[in-house]
């Protein structure tokens, strides 16, 4: 694995998220590299900003990206969250 990424790990996660949505908290975290608890942490920090919605679904649950928001950094909190996650989950 490399010693840095351009990507945080969050907004890894708002990409694997929109690739399948179904994904179990398992899954996020082996597509992250990250423990199941790390993974529950940072899908956590996404519900909570409101990047992402949670929806129980029968015995599991489904995430949505919400594309409408805005980045946080400022250097680019004009765009929005659709133009990282949608190029880079396609």
């Amino acid at each position: 694995m490399p010693e840095w990424s351009f990507l945080t790990n969050h907004a890894l996660a708002l990409i694997c998220i929109q690739r399948t949505p179904d994904s179990r908290m398992r899954d996020i975290a082996e597509c992250l590299g990250v423990t199941e608890r790390a993974a529950h942490r940072i899908v956590s920090d996404l519900c909570a900003a409101g990047y992402v919605e949670k929806k129980r679904v029968g015995a599991r649950n489904r995430y949505t990206v919400k594309l409408d928001g805005g980045l946080r950094h400022p250097l680019v909190a004009d765009q929005p969250v659709r133009e990282l996650v949608e190029r880079l989950a396609a």
